[in-house]
């Protein structure tokens, strides 16, 4: 293979090493990945990456290929000792040519022999930041059958390239890492006060158990800063009433509060609503238009399921989120924006990163302070609590005053898995007064797929005659509540004889004086 075709092998492999890593959140991930490429694409073998660990001075193993994971925590080395020790301390590469004859190599190794090293050459490179060490990147490969006295030269300078892309990566995160960690220490922690089962006074969001408390908490705390928050969570948890709430308890409030769907803009205008467009910028775009980051100017914007946005545009966002300015579509002036962002998405942006389709470094920008609302099913103590206020909520809607809910249509409520969450309860309890007839919510009020089978995963557990035998048990059982405990007005709410009431109450054991309000006449 002749020196230009290898060099550009070199360069795709560096192309593809640097994507690779892009694509992995964790630095374990991320140089397992890359040492895979380097293996099967140049031969390099027992690909290791040393980093310094700031606390105690010494050269930690980050990854390396075919090492256990407990013998990689227990490994060090000091400056000057081994191989690598002398790379540290002298911040220069070294290339030994044949391992088998190195004797301060074969008097270090326990697990190969002086057979299984021979023919094997070995690199080791610094990573360097500026006059620093921050590591260092080893390898080794079988010395090619035809004598090549630059082999060891090519292999040293494309290691050296690559410990580059290596610090680079490193650098990168940790400045990262420092931003959020800088952004999360200035966030004031003013005490959280327990409203009486909601996040602030007259605030929509509303609950009482352990995992919305947490929830409660940390929008108390971060919303006075300016401190960019991913909210995440399942469809129809409320992450938007989150980020209102972020907004309402925020320095901002009095500014303009833009809320982008991201979803529901289509990609070809996608740009234009976001940053703007000059007159001209393409057809139809007949006079100079303002952005959404524009018009937030000195408040906050919401950029609602942020992971559906295409990679062009999440790199324009992440310019917006580092340099603080934009640049309008078809317009060559930067404009400076002064906005707090507030993301949400229902999608496992970590996953999306793994798998190539949501930028890493855009992910670090947005994932300064993360909030995840629990849903439904986890927090089961709060839906009564929501079922109440929903029903006053669109009691008054509807100019329907609905007393309460009966107890079967509560079991019903508690026993369901809820697959859309608040907002499904919502529409549940919405239905519920709509059909209303007698200021009570009945469970035959509430939308069958809360009592299927296949909603509930609950099966076919009762027959025909037990379904009605239960319907009619609680149809009597309302009745008597209402009237009080007098069977002849509940016989002819009912449209039944007083007999047959009778017969009815006895047959399911109804004890009708718990329904007495008092003794008289029946």
């Amino acid at each position: 293979m002749n020196t230009e075709s290898r060099e550009i092998r070199e360069l795709k492999l560096l192309f593809d090493i640097s994507r690779t890593m892009d694509k992995h959140t964790d630095i374990k991930g991320a140089l397992g990945a890359a040492f895979n490429l380097l293996e099967t694409r140049l031969d390099l073998l027992r690909g290791m990456l040393t980093l310094v660990d700031k606390s105690s001075g010494l050269l930690r193993i980050a990854e390396a290929l075919g090492v256990k994971p407990e013998i990689l925590s227990s490994v060090s080395y000091r400056m000057g000792e081994g191989l690598v020790g002398r790379v540290f301390e002298s911040a220069r590469p070294l290339v030994v040519p044949d391992l088998s004859r190195d004797n301060r190599f074969l008097n270090k190794t326990k697990s190969r022999s002086k057979a299984e090293l021979a023919g094997l050459a070995y690199y080791c490179v610094p990573l360097l930041s500026g006059n620093k060490v921050l590591g260092t990147l080893s390898a080794e490969r079988i010395i090619p059958d035809k004598k090549d006295p630059e082999f060891l030269e090519r292999d040293t300078a494309f290691l050296e390239k690559l410990a580059s892309v290596f610090t680079d990566h490193i650098r990168l995160r940790e400045k990262i890492i420092d931003e959020q960690e800088k952004q999360r220490s200035a966030v004031p922690l003013p005490a959280f006060e327990d409203t009486g089962g909601r996040i602030a006074e007259h605030s929509p969001i509303i609950g009482t158990s352990k995992a919305m408390k947490a929830v409660f908490e940390l929008v108390t705390r971060v919303a006075p800063s300016d401190a960019t928050v991913l909210i995440t969570g399942e469809s129809g948890t409320g992450k938007e009433l989150i980020a209102e709430e972020l907004f309402r308890l925020s320095r901002r409030s009095q500014a303009p509060f833009i809320r982008i769907n991201c979803a529901a803009l289509p990609e070809s205008i996608v740009e234009s609503e976001l940053f703007g467009h000059e007159k001209g910028a393409f057809t139809g775009a007949q006079n100079q238009r303002k952005g959404h980051f524009e018009r937030a100017q000195g408040g906050t914007i919401f950029l609602d399921e942020i992971g559906e946005l295409s990679p062009n545009i999440q790199a324009k966002l992440l310019r917006v989120l580092q340099e603080r300015e934009i640049e309008r579509l078809g317009g060559s002036r930067t404009i400076k924006v002064d906005v707090r962002l507030i993301t949400a998405t229902n999608r496992n942006l970590e996953a999306e990163v793994e798998k190539g389709r949501f930028r890493q470094d855009l992910y670090y920008r947005l994932n300064v302070f993360p909030i995840h609302v629990p849903p439904l099913r986890d927090r089961r103590s709060d839906i009564i609590l929501l079922a109440d206020y929903f029903t006053e909520k669109y009691g008054v809607k509807h100019q329907k005053p609905v007393k309460r809910i009966s107890t079967p249509a509560i079991d019903l409520l508690m026993s369901y898995s809820w697959p859309g969450n608040v907002r499904e309860l919502e529409n549940c309890i919405e239905r519920g007064v709509i059909l209303s007839t007698d200021m009570v919510i009945h469970s035959h009020n509430l939308p069958p797929s809360l009592q299927s089978a296949s909603s509930s995963n609950t099966g076919l557990t009762t027959t025909l005659e037990a379904a009605l035998s239960r319907l009619e048990k609680e149809l009597i059982v309302e009745a008597l509540k209402m009237n009080t405990g007098n069977m002849a007005a509940a016989a002819r709410q009912l449209g039944i004889t007083e007999r047959q009431m009778g017969l009815r109450v006895h047959h399911y054991g109804i004890n009708w004086r718990l329904y007495r309000t008092g003794y008289g006449n029946i």
